[in-house]
């Protein structure tokens, strides 16, 4: 076994074998400590002996009191753990119960035979009887041996009582609880030493050096009431603690608060035992008369230097955590009740134990310098008292600097100064001017060490109550991002000062009450806490204004922080003010830095190391300015958005919280109304101008709150134009109805004729800018100077200049020509114009387009003008050539799967195969006609759509009867398509009394809607046809439909007056159950139900659409001046395309475009396409160097969607994650009888 054991374990080979030790194991295993005499013969062997004195007299082979239980004590605790396992706290008082049961057998005696009982200490000297047999062996037998049996330590009488099993038996040893207390016999009537002492003696002795004993033995009494004071506070507050039935509180919260209040009491206890032992050492060695005392306590304030100063420092801190749990534990209230009715705690709280080191070290000197006085200045014990004495003080002048630095600033203490911590013979050594350069060095840390208490109030008194609220005051949600903003890096600020706090201390602890310099620490955390300072200084602006917005819109939250206001720890400071301590603690340290370097000598060291410092402050300071100011815009943007006001139903989102969006100028602008009728003629505006968006607003305040009025639609900059900004000023009229005359204002110099124009108040600037929007205009701002008029210029230009960079830069789409010099329409219209020829180069205005791929891989667009239809290959404009010589083109679409080219023109639906309009190969043409198949009768047809609908491809025109709307379905036939016509000459009418088309057949019935239709939509189960009564969703199985909006509930009766007063264009799902309408003027998000789905009502256009695209996951809405891009999600205007003449040729249907996909939970976030899907034209500009032309041509495009740079705000596109996902065309789900999608 050895060997494998050996060859498992390498690492123990070099270990050696204890063979004493095994064989003292095996004989282990037969001793039964619960047997007196086994006790007995392990005590002999193991009790350490030595030479005592006592009396004068040296025992050689003796050992003391404490000896013999210390023995005792160890084998109780090994048995106990080995045996029984049984943790118990009272092992030292079974040790002297047995101890004192040998002493009663004559196990042992007192070697002076004095007859008291056995104490656990050192003042008795015991040995053993076989000891004074000289030669007598120490494993030599003894004829009789101490019997009787140990109770404590005998196991459980149950055969049962195994190992991990609870037992039945209630005086179970293993049972918590049930290990049975020694009770130790009462201590001896304590005497003076007068009646201890021989008559004799005392009658020697002098008066005085009675009075000296007297003293010292009072010492010693005070000294062993002091120690077992500390006894009682372990036994009965900490042990008490730990032992509480039920927990005073959680076993994690217990160990920390324990650690709290009591410190590094045992390690102080442990320096008084010590003492204490010395003490009575002493006491034995020279009984009964003393003669040396002061050396022992000079070698005890050596000791205590370790551990008092750390403890008494400590103690307010403790007592400050003892009474705010008292204050909020109920069960902690109790348990200190029940301790004061203890008899051991003499009806003492424990506020007095744990104060009673404090209390104990300021009487050393008071006690020593009393034995001093009755001291002879021969005994030699005077120079060792004189030392132990001034040892004492400056020991609890370095407990005191303790306490000082542990108050934190907090408290008496903590209100110290410099002076009241040094003693006046020190005081008086110091010239005025290194006590005054001391006192700056004491406040250096004394404010240091308010400014980090505060950092820690911080987290004590708000963020950690923010957090553990329940309910919380702030929604969960947003509780994390609140704590984030507002406090930011104030934690990583901490640990810096902290550090140099540490550091400004232990130099004090070190070298006061004179401190050489503290500019090396200073000098380090100033180097590190740059990057932490740089980031919290320019955040402060945004953590106040969040603060104050929470304040003003969380009721609880502003009674968390006035509640907070009221803490003691608070000092009547609120939140903002702590988060502000760090900014004007900079400042701070450059006011206490110079007036240090002004009170310092010429040749210290700090005259070199202070002025760096100084310089790395203000760099720091200069480096934050660009941050704060940033920031403090930011702020100012922020409360804008806050208190603007909008008229009902008008909000817009002009994305005033985008991190990039800045504020460029601000100010007061006068305008006089049409009406006139308001006081004076005239209004002040106050008008905002951003990075978007110029606001005109009406301030008005309530409650010490400016809330400002939108006046008028906000204008988007690129839509703003400067008119005039050049014309003489004018002059303000008077009188209620002014602006109802005419010439309700008159030229300054006609007003005024001197010409005194700039110190006439009523004289006003005019400033012309246009709104080319729906609800814009011609507005003419008035400014009361020509420098502001002159701002105002200068901050527009600079406002839109900077606009169209960043929008050029990160445009949503960009323009792809396809055609720019083939289409050419008559500068004046002309109804008997010539149709188009070779001679004559006038097409028409182009109506429609629609890319499409063939059947070789060509990729080719068709774009249909008033005469005629061109196919070319796209991108190449000059490849465009005349396939079809039709008028009046209207509408086209391709159906690639079967090769049907379709053509509304003049009201007619025309189907050509593609093959023969552009062939792919030179002989497909011989096999496929060129002459198309009329799919409908008469010239009737409206408009016509092209969708899949259940995985079929349908084909649906509208045509108009009477004021009724008749829709005709059609699918195409495969098989058809691909046989060649067998009347090539002649048209195939299809329905109403004609032949049928050959390659189409009818795929339902014939329906009507009674209303005018504009469009039909394909869903992924149903169909959605616009038209006057708004969105009409059909099931073509069984021809039910559905209108929405709703127009049923009473409340939403404006909506639907608006809704019929407007043309539904389309209607795109923004998610899986929520639909974004479009009409002509505006938007609206509905539900499943055809419910309005959101609180902000309408999303006003900023044109008046003549078409809407859709491009996932933006809507293109297309007005005759400008396309307005936005985001279907939020609605928010992301981009705006200017031109003339704008108009859609294709909007996505019908093409070769790949279908949109359904959009995810969360809406289109995840991307778009990069395919195009929307074509458009405008009439393009005459080129410079361009040959001129009698007419227009028409720029024909494509909108392709791009990735911005950088991310500029609401007229940018949103964030990357949002481009390219698989497209897929809208879908929805099957209609129920509780929704209609």
């Amino acid at each position: 076994m050895n060997a494998i054991k050996l060859e498992l374990h390498d690492d123990e080979l070099d270990e050696p074998y204890d063979e004493d030790e095994e064989e003292e194991d095996d004989a282990d295993r037969f001793v039964n400590l619960a047997l007196l005499s086994h006790i007995a013969v392990k005590v002999r062997d193991q009790v350490p002996r030595g030479t005592h004195v006592k009396g004068g007299i040296p025992y050689q082979r003796a050992f003391t009191g404490r000896d013999i239980v210390n023995t005792i004590q160890r084998l109780v605790q090994r048995d106990l753990m080995m045996n029984l396992g049984v943790q118990t706290s009272n092992d030292r008082q079974i040790a002297l119960q047995v101890a004192r049961s040998l002493q009663s057998q004559l196990f042992f005696y007192e070697v002076e035979w004095g007859g008291r009982v056995l104490a656990d200490s050192v003042e008795d000297v015991y040995m053993f009887l076989d000891d004074e047999v000289e030669g007598m062996s120490d494993g030599a037998p003894r004829e009789e041996l101490p019997t009787s049996v140990v109770t404590v330590l005998t196991k459980c009488y149950s055969a049962s009582c195994v190992d991990g099993e609870e037992c039945f038996s209630f005086a179970c040893p293993r049972r918590s609880g049930s290990t049975t207390s020694v009770v130790d016999s009462p201590n001896e009537q304590k005497r003076e030493w007068t009646q201890s002492v021989e008559p004799s003696v005392l009658h020697s002795l002098p008066e005085a050096e009675v009075k000296r004993q007297g003293i010292i033995h009072k010492v010693i009494s005070k000294e062993e009431q002091y120690v077992q004071d500390l006894d009682t506070l372990e036994s009965l507050f900490i042990r008490g603690l730990r032992r509480s039935i039920p927990p005073v509180m959680p076993p994690d919260a217990l160990e920390e608060f324990i650690d709290e209040v009591f410190g590094n009491v045992l390690e102080v206890r442990e320096c008084n035992r010590r003492l204490l032992e010395a003490m009575a050492v002493r006491k034995r060695e020279q009984a009964p008369i003393i003669h040396r005392i002061g050396d022992i306590f000079l070698n005890a304030a050596a000791d205590f230097r370790q551990t008092y100063p750390i403890y008494v420092g400590h103690l307010p801190v403790a007592e400050k955590r003892v009474k705010d749990e008292a204050e909020s534990n109920a069960e902690f209230r109790r348990f200190l009740e029940q301790c004061a009715r203890h008899p051991d705690s003499r009806r003492l709280d424990l506020k007095h134990f744990i104060s009673r080191p404090s209390e104990h070290l300021l009487k050393y000197p008071v006690l020593l310098d009393a034995v001093l006085q009755e001291t002879d200045k021969e005994n030699p014990d005077s120079d060792y008292l004189v030392e132990a004495i001034q040892a004492m003080r400056n020991l609890s002048s370095i407990a005191q600097l303790r306490t000082f630095q542990s108050a934190m600033g907090r408290g008496p203490t903590g209100k110290l100064q410099w002076h009241d911590l040094v003693a006046p013979e020190v005081r008086e050594t110091i010239s005025k001017k290194e006590a005054k350069r001391q006192a700056i060095i004491f406040e250096v840390i004394q404010t240091e060490m308010v400014y980090v208490k505060d950092l820690e109030v911080v987290v004590s008194l708000f963020v950690r109550p923010l957090r553990a609220m329940n309910p919380p005051i702030i929604p969960r949600e947003r509780i994390s991002q609140f704590i984030q903003d507002v406090f930011y890096n104030i934690n990583e600020l901490y640990k810096h000062h902290r550090k140099m706090l540490d550091r400004l201390h232990e130099i004090q602890r070190e070298q006061h009450p004179l401190i050489h310099s503290l500019s090396e620490p200073i000098f380090d955390a100033a180097l590190n806490w740059r990057e932490a300072y740089m980031e919290y200084i320019p955040h402060y602006p945004i953590a106040a204004y969040k603060i104050d917005d929470e304040m003003a819109n969380n009721a609880s939250f502003k009674t968390f922080v006035e509640q907070c206001t009221r803490h003691p720890d608070a000092r009547r400071l609120d939140m903002k003010a702590f988060i502000n301590r760090p900014i004007p603690r900079l400042l701070r340290y450059e006011l206490l830095l110079k007036a240090i370097l002004d009170e310092t000598p010429r040749d210290h060291e700090d005259h070199d190391s202070i002025p760096q410092i100084l310089e790395i402050i203000k760099d720091l300071g200069k480096a934050t300015e660009p941050g704060v100011s940033t920031a403090k815009q930011k702020v100012e943007l922020w409360r804008y958005n806050a208190n603007l006001v909008f008229k009902p139903g008008e909000t817009v989102d002009m994305d005033l919280l985008d991190e990039t969006r800045t504020l460029i100028h601000t100010g007061k602008l006068l305008r006089q109304p049409e009406t006139g009728f308001e006081w004076n003629g005239w209004s002040e505006l106050f008008v905002l101008l951003f990075d978007n968006y110029l606001v005109m607003t009406k301030p008005k305040e309530k409650d010490g709150v400016t809330k400002y009025h939108v006046n008028r639609r906000p204008i988007p900059l690129d839509l703003l134009s400067l008119v005039n900004f050049v014309d003489p000023p004018q002059q303000r009229g008077t009188g209620i109805l002014r602006g109802l005359r005419h010439g309700t204002s008159e030229t300054a110099s006609q007003a005024n004729p001197l010409g005194n124009v700039e110190n006439d108040s009523r004289v006003v600037y005019p400033c012309t800018i246009h709104h080319n929007g729906r609800m814009g205009g011609l507005y003419t701002l008035y400014a009361e100077s020509a420098a502001a008029r002159v701002e105002w210029l200068q901050k527009l230009q600079e406002a839109t200049g900077l606009r169209s960079v960043v929008q050029e830069s990160n445009k949503v789409f960009e323009i792809e020509p396809l055609s720019s010099d083939t289409f050419l329409v008559p500068n004046i219209t002309n109804s008997q114009q010539p149709s188009w020829s070779e001679d004559n180069q006038y097409t028409g205005r182009v109506t429609c387009s629609v890319p499409f791929s063939t059947a070789d891989g060509r990729g080719l667009v068709a774009i249909g003008c008033a005469e005629g239809v061109w196919i070319g290959l796209r991108h190449d404009s000059r490849s465009l050539k005349r396939v079809l010589h039709l008028k009046h083109v209207t509408q086209c679409a391709m159906l690639e799967d079967f090769g049907i080219f379709l053509v509304l023109a003049d009201k007619s639906l025309f189907a050509y195969h593609i093959e023969a309009l552009v062939p792919s190969q030179p002989t497909s043409h011989m096999h496929t006609s060129r002459t198309p198949q009329k799919l409908n009768g008469n010239k009737d047809v409206q408009f016509f759509s092209v969708g899949t609908l259940n995985g079929r491809t349908l084909v649906i025109y509208m045509k108009k009867k009477g004021l009724d709307s008749v829709f005709r379905v059609l699918e195409p036939v495969t098989g058809k398509i691909a046989e060649k016509q067998k009347n090539p000459g002649t048209f195939g009418r299809f329905g109403f009394g004609q032949h049928r088309s050959e390659w189409f057949r009818i795929y339902r019935q014939d329906f009507f809607l009674p209303s005018e239709a504009y469009d039909l939509i394909f869903l992924k189960a149903r169909i959605a046809i616009l038209c006057q009564k708004g969105f009409e969703i059909m099931d073509l199985s069984d021809f039910k439909s559905v209108t929405i909006p709703q127009r049923d509930d009473p409340r939403l009766a404006p909506l639907a007056k608006r809704c019929e007063s407007c043309r539904p264009l389309g209607m795109f799902r923004t998610s899986e159950n929520e639909f974004l309408l479009c009409y002509n003027e505006f938007g609206l998000y509905v539900d499943r139900h055809g419910d309005p789905s959101r609180q902000s009502g309408t999303i006003e256009w900023e044109g008046t659409a003549e078409k809407v695209a859709w491009h996932p996951p933006y809507i293109l809405l297309f007005d005759s001046r400008f396309i307005e891009i936005r985001h279907i999600d939020t609605g928010r205007l992301v981009q705006i395309i200017p031109g003339n003449e704008i108009r859609c040729l294709w909007d996505g249907r019908g093409g070769g475009a790949p279908p949109v996909m359904t959009p995810g939970p969360d809406g289109w976030q995840d991307g778009t396409s990069q395919e195009s899907r929307v074509h458009a034209a405008m009439r393009a500009e005459p080129m410079p160097g361009m040959p001129r032309v009698k007419g227009s041509y028409q720029h024909v495009f494509e909108l392709v969607p791009t990735i911005p740079l950088y991310l500029p705000g609401s007229l940018s596109s949103p964030g990357p994650d949002t481009y390219f996902p698989p497209a897929s065309p809208p879908m929805s789900p099957r209609m129920s009888t509780a929704s209609w999608t």
